[in-house]
């Protein structure tokens, strides 16, 4: 056989090849099944795009969010992992704190919500604690003001008994579509609570923390990629990255261990109080897993780098839980 003859056999096999593809592709389509449903792989089934079109007012609320976040965890059982601690939670009100806050509690310990204003959310973070058997109390201020911070961990330790873990949480973040609209009050208002905020309860924490306690922050899939239409919000949280293995090392000689979550899209008030009604819609399509996650998802992760029993050799590592690599 010439070698003409070789590469025509060649073409023929990789049409043949094709032919089968395409036709198994078409007749899905026919059959109304869709190649690119979301990734169902949890306990239970999460909310997929196409999204209801929302646009909540800053900072937003979890009880107006629809669907409703899903943070209760109900397939995950406690083993004492934080038996006896005491943890801070900011931005515990909603969204991946209020998961974690209630996981935290679900482990054994009492827990000191930090928020902003949003009372009514923040009740039910501390209902939702109290039913895991813990305490719980609300501490309401700005983490951008040292002060608000400083008494925040002495409030928790007078009333709680310590200070064991500090999540760092809390977090600003809204859009620009031009670089120019990146003013510099925006600017300064995302630096002072994402950046400022966590060195403030930070500062305000160690002081309180014994060998064998923990800080975990929540960084982002941002800080590890950028994204374009956040750069205030992306520079932020690639600086919680580098705060944290920074940090980490810092505080190897007291025994206190420091890492980072970095989410891809959640499912939280976040969203909606930063994108288009139309925009949410779509909120989580662009993850390989095809939809946003859910803060039940992320928020073991948080207990699994708080826990001495389950990440004693761990410290200065950022964690990403990003819905799959979408890398080329």
């Amino acid at each position: 056989m010439s070698k003409q003859d070789q590469a025509d056999t060649a073409a023929a096999t990789y049409r043949k090849i094709q032919e089968k593809v395409d036709a198994k592709e078409s007749a899905d389509r026919d059959d109304g099944r869709s190649r690119s449903g979301a990734m169902q792989a949890g306990a239970r089934h999460y909310p997929e795009p196409p999204l209801p079109r929302q646009h909540q007012a800053k900072p937003g609320s979890e009880e107006d969010l629809d669907p409703a976040p899903m943070y209760d965890a109900p397939f995950y059982k406690g083993s004492g992992k934080l038996e006896g601690k005491v943890a801070i939670v900011t931005g515990a009100d909603s969204g991946i704190g209020r998961s974690v806050a209630v996981l935290f509690a679900r482990e054994g310990a009492d827990v000191a919500v930090v928020y902003l204003n949003e009372d009514e959310d923040a009740e039910t973070t501390r209902l939702a604690v109290n039913d895991e058997g813990r305490k719980c109390i609300l501490l309401s201020g700005d983490i951008a003001d040292a002060a608000f911070c400083k008494t925040a961990a002495a409030r928790t330790v007078e009333e709680l008994g310590g200070l064991d873990v500090l999540v760092n949480n809390a977090a600003f973040q809204e859009h620009v579509d031009d670089f120019e609209d990146l003013d510099e009050a925006h600017f300064d208002r995302t630096m002072k609570t994402n950046l400022y905020g966590m060195y403030h309860m930070s500062k305000a924490s160690v002081p309180h923390m014994k060998p064998g306690s923990a800080i975990v922050n929540t960084g982002s899939v941002t800080g590890l990629l950028g994204n374009k239409d956040l750069l205030d919000y992306s520079t932020t949280k690639g600086g919680i990255h580098a705060f944290t293995r920074s940090l980490a090392t810092h505080l190897v000689p007291k025994g206190i261990r420091v890492n980072a979550v970095a989410p891809g899209p959640v499912w939280t008030p976040l969203n909606p109080a930063d994108k288009s009604a139309r925009d949410i819609t779509k909120f989580g399509a662009d993850t390989p897993m095809k939809r946003p996650a859910q803060p039940e998802e992320i928020a073991p992760a948080f207990v699994f780098l708080a826990s001495p029993q389950c990440s004693s050799y761990i410290t200065g590592e950022v964690l990403p839980i990003i819905g799959g690599y979408a890398g080329g």
